[in-house]
């Protein structure tokens, strides 16, 4: 159980690692310091659901829809490349006085922003519903097929939260118009670079 636990934990941590939309997401609201716990709350929550998905039957949706990796790959494609033109934007129009000062969209748009690049990045189905399901497929006792979605699922809380709120510690160096340009510019590269890669792909 415990040896269960540590590869889904390992398992998890290591494909969230990566640099995505959803991460920088909420390393910018984190570095805003709004709404943070319910956006980490809400990448982690969807991030175990899918999790399960993935666990309890793996391979099944695309069994049943073949299509379904092509259509969300356009789908995510065309929604970074939307949300990477909007950084590079805001870092041409160059006004951060909003920002600067500490203050964020509402509750609300963070969270269907939040939405959006969890749930229409074909990424999250890949790693969670793809690669977490495969490993799990390991294990063949029910208990221990739990453990290891559990260790999986606890490694996206402990990622999500540890991002989110570790973020202020960047706070000191975030303070210009500068700082937040350069951040949007990454960002917007980062989206344009992911979206390029699932129309490739």
């Amino acid at each position: 159980m415990t040896g269960a636990f540590i590869t889904g934990f390992v398992t998890g941590f290591s494909l969230i690692l990566a640099i995505g939309a959803q991460n920088a997401f909420v390393l910018r609201q984190g570095l805003l310091r709004t709404n943070v716990f319910w956006l980490c709350l809400l990448c982690a929550s969807s991030d175990a659901l899918l999790i399960t998905a993935g666990v309890v039957g793996f391979g099944a949706m695309v069994t049943i829809y073949p299509m379904f990796p092509l259509i969300m790959a356009w789908g995510g494609a065309a929604f970074l490349f939307v949300y990477g033109g909007m950084r590079f934007f805001a870092a041409y129009k160059g006004d951060y006085t909003i920002i600067t000062a500490g203050k964020s969209g509402g509750l609300w748009a963070v969270l269907l922003t939040g939405l959006a690049l969890t749930w229409v990045n074909p990424h999250v189905y890949l790693d969670t519903l793809g690669l977490v399901g495969a490993v799990s497929t390991g294990f063949e006792q029910i208990p221990e097929k739990w453990a290891f979605g559990f260790g999986a699922t606890s490694a996206s809380f402990v990622f999500f939260f540890s991002l989110g709120y570790g973020a202020r510690f960047l706070a000191p160096i975030m303070g210009s118009a500068r700082a937040w340009r350069i951040l949007d510019l990454l960002i917007g590269i980062t989206m344009w670079v992911l979206a390029v890669g699932l129309v490739l792909a």
